[in-house]
């Protein structure tokens, strides 16, 4: 009687997903404005993200908490607008192209949508097609955390490369809601004087020790990966957006 052979399924492996590569990638380098020295990151994105993206990826880099509204401001190349110009709103705004999410649309009454574009429909590589193109990412109205972007090179990714990527950088981003550029210096001088009458307030709202010349590549990294996994805690903007746009 010939005997039955047993066929043993082999396990199938798990498989790491690739992930898929831009076609062209932007290098920028963001600088927080008025800080001195300069605080500022370079990083690559693809040339196609939408600016919704970039601002979360902003968030990361600089080390914000997506605790304020936005929008990305586009310099017009034309003359600037004369004073008898500027008396217009409506004037002011052809001068300038305003990218901004749809959050601050509904939150600002006076924000009219035709005023502004909608900056998930905003490409990189539409508003920045060349080296030394400029656009300003604006933060905390509040506070004024203004940012310049220039791109500093366009090519393609590197082998074995996930991108969004932080390079370098430098410098430790300040504290949310510390009062604009200037408050932070003020604070930062408090802080180094332990006889300064705001010194104990200060150490106490920051909740321990802040290092303003801090900058860790590798954790900067570790969350943008998050961010492409889909477990960053940055995503909450988008999802919010995504829901939205519904």
């Amino acid at each position: 009687m010939a005997k039955k052979r047993t066929i043993h399924k082999k396990k199938p492996t798990r498989r790491r997903a690739k992930t898929l590569q831009p076609e062209q990638v932007h290098e920028l380098k963001i600088t927080l404005r008025h800080s001195k020295p300069p605080i500022w990151r370079r990083i690559a994105v693809p040339s196609d993200i939408p600016l919704s993206d970039l601002h979360v990826v902003i968030q990361i880099v600089m080390g914000w908490t997506s605790s304020h509204l936005h929008q990305f401001v586009v310099r017009n190349p034309r003359p600037r607008p004369t004073p008898e110009e500027l008396r217009s709103l409506d004037m002011a705004v052809r001068f300038d192209r305003l990218m901004i999410s749809r959050d601050r649309c509904w939150s600002d009454p006076r924000m009219q949508i035709e005023e502004a574009e909608d900056e998930t429909k905003a490409r990189l590589c539409e508003l920045a097609p060349a080296v030394k193109s400029k656009l300003i990412y604006e933060y905390d109205f509040g506070d004024g955390w203004d940012h310049q972007i220039e791109v500093v090179k366009i090519g393609t990714p590197a082998q074995g490369i996930d991108y969004p990527v932080c390079l370098k950088g430098k410098l430790a981003c300040p504290p949310e809601d510390c009062g604009g550029i200037w408050g932070y210096y003020k604070m930062l001088e408090a802080l180094k004087d332990p006889k300064h009458e705001q010194h104990e307030d200060l150490v106490e709202w920051i909740g321990g020790p802040f290092d303003p010349e801090r900058f860790d590549l590798d954790e900067i990294n570790a969350e943008l990966a998050e961010l492409r996994s889909g477990r960053s805690r940055h995503l909450w903007a988008r999802m919010v957006c995504k829901e939205q746009l519904r």
